[in-house]
């Protein structure tokens, strides 16, 4: 059998001590320095796009560098759906569904993550490829060589340790040579300026951003950098970009057993569960036991052999609807190894070519999470696993941390606490129960940015709270349209998991933790 080891192409309390913050934060941002993103935002030459002529498809060329924006130059992907009612139109909503690496093109004509008609009758909704992603000069790296990145939880001694340095240097190597001088730029703060001239090439004196996930990343560095041209960011599902290595894995691992918890308590409780009166602790462990030894597959793919961590990484995708009914109809049917049940992950297809879009880049040059030698390694993984009994490790968090090791430094982007004045409110939405983005990066986050943050908490489970029930969505709406604030305190309550996984049937934002190319299952 061929064994599919996995390796990240994701992505997301204690924060590090106050690192030095960016020129670009707060209100200086706003300096003549930055009107090169209005000089150099052309206006966009809209045509039908060739998936669906319903949508808008254009490019906007911007800097490679924007430190040199007389230099070499790339075009971003976008693609827009035009506000039904021309009379009614507020301007243009650009999103953005997470990663790193989720297409903003895609999101558009998928019609993802499904706005209400009062959003699409009252805007423009523009998505984007961020530089390095899919259309977007996209990072290009040898898949044979990807699919030989070591498992997070196979490194077990300093040999092991410094293989995976090896690998990760002959890997960012393969990458850089195929992809060019992008390969060096693709963080975040870039985005930023790219979004910026994005905005000014749509006609918008001030952006109205809607982003989950990575892209609430994307929406808060905008709003440190460019405090006076914000009109609303709605930012569901947030990310801390304030933690050093240890806050970022241990806040992780607490999220994703948190998700664990939650399930083992619905299927407690809930009698149409596959798994209803029985030990669900004790089957899992037995299946990290066979997994480890090599005794488990995808159902109906015996090909596709499971380690532990891939074992990992498929729960923590059904986690993000979260899709606990089908979950445990999974794990039935891995335990005996009959049916078909849907997986959550499935591997990559054969391709014509052996090059695989892999924008794991973006996250090593947003984050630098070091780890000395093996022993700081595996200090980790144990306090990890103290915290998580049951799940180990978060899939995408630690295998983002492991590939990242030996970056060069420094990295553009580095993290630092936000410093967020002169803005508008924004608006931050997390679900107490995310397995991604924990709810406490989100509280997190809004304390950073202080009074212009207002936090609208949903009290459920799932990664992304747009589309959650009537009550996030409405006031996400709410706020975009009219920019009405929610209350301070605002709470929604939550929506029964098995209703959910209906209603939110659709893939998970941005990529997944595993093989590039793997993909969510189809619902």
């Amino acid at each position: 059998m061929r064994r599919l080891v996995l390796v990240p192409t994701v992505l997301l309390a204690l924060v590090v001590p106050a690192l030095p913050v960016p020129a670009s934060a707060g209100a200086a941002a706003d300096t003549a320095a930055d009107t090169a993103a209005d000089t150099a935002a052309d206006s966009v030459a809209w045509a039908p796009c060739p998936q669906d002529p319903t949508a808008e498809c254009g490019t906007l060329r911007v800097p490679v560098d924007w430190a040199q924006p007389g230099g070499q130059t790339f075009e971003l992907a976008l693609a827009r759906r035009r506000a039904t009612d021309p009379a009614a139109r507020t301007g243009s909503l650009v999103i953005n569904p997470g990663g790193p690496g989720g297409s903003g093109v895609d999101a558009v004509l998928a019609n993802r993550p499904g706005f209400s008609p009062e959003i699409t009758r009252r805007f423009d909704v523009v998505g984007f490829d961020p530089r390095g992603v899919r259309r977007s000069s996209p990072i290009l790296c040898s898949l044979e060589l990807a699919v030989q990145a070591p498992d997070p939880l196979s490194v077990t001694s300093q040999a092991r340790f410094d293989a995976l340095l090896a690998f990760n240097e002959r890997y960012r190597q393969d990458c850089r040579s195929r992809t060019g001088p992008l390969f060096d730029h693709v963080d975040t703060g870039s985005v930023v300026r790219d979004l910026d001239a994005l905005r000014a090439a749509l006609g918008d004196d001030r952006l109205t951003y809607y982003g989950v996930s990575y892209g609430t990343l994307i929406g808060q560095l905008y709003a440190e950098r460019y405090p006076r041209r914000v009109r609303a960011l709605a930012l569901d599902s947030n990310m801390d970009h304030s933690l050093g290595t240890a806050a970022f894995l241990d806040s992780q691992a607490l999220t994703v057993q948190d998700s664990f918890d939650e399930f083992v308590a619905w299927c407690d409780r809930t009698a149409s569960c596959a798994l209803h009166g029985r030990d669900v602790r004790a089957l899992w462990q037995e299946l990290l036991a066979r997994a480890e030894r090599g005794e488990l597959h995808l159902p109906g793919m015996p090909e596709a052999v499971l380690s532990r961590f891939g074992l990992i990484s498929q729960i923590f995708g059904a986690f993000y609807g979260p899709a606990y009914k089908e979950l445990a109809e999974f794990l039935v049917a891995l335990e005996s190894g009959d049916g078909t049940a849907r997986a959550f992950l499935t591997p990559p297809s054969a391709q014509a070519e052996d090059v695989i879009d892999d924008p794991s880049r973006v996250f090593c040059l947003d984050y630098l999470l070091p780890i000395r030698d093996y022993r700081d390694y595996a200090r980790h993984m144990r306090r990890s696993a103290a915290i998580a009994p049951d799940m180990l490790v978060s899939p995408a968090a630690h295998a983002m941390a492991a590939a990242c090791l030996g970056t060069p430094g420094p990295i553009p982007n580095p993290q630092h606490r936000l410093r967020v004045v002169h803005t508008p409110a924004l608006l931050l939405g997390n679900a107490l129960h995310d397995p991604a983005t924990g709810y406490a990066w989100a509280v997190s986050a809004a304390r950073q940015i202080g009074r212009e943050a207002r936090l609208l908490t949903y009290e459920g489970w799932g990664h992304g709270i747009y589309g959650s029930g009537e009550c996030p969505t409405a006031a996400i709406d709410g706020y975009l349209t009219s920019l009405a604030v929610p209350a301070k305190g605002a709470r929604c309550p939550a929506v029964p998991p098995g209703e959910l996984s209906t209603l939110r049937a659709r893939p998970i934002p941005g990529p997944v933790p595993g093989l590039p190319g793997w993909t969510p299952a189809a619902p």
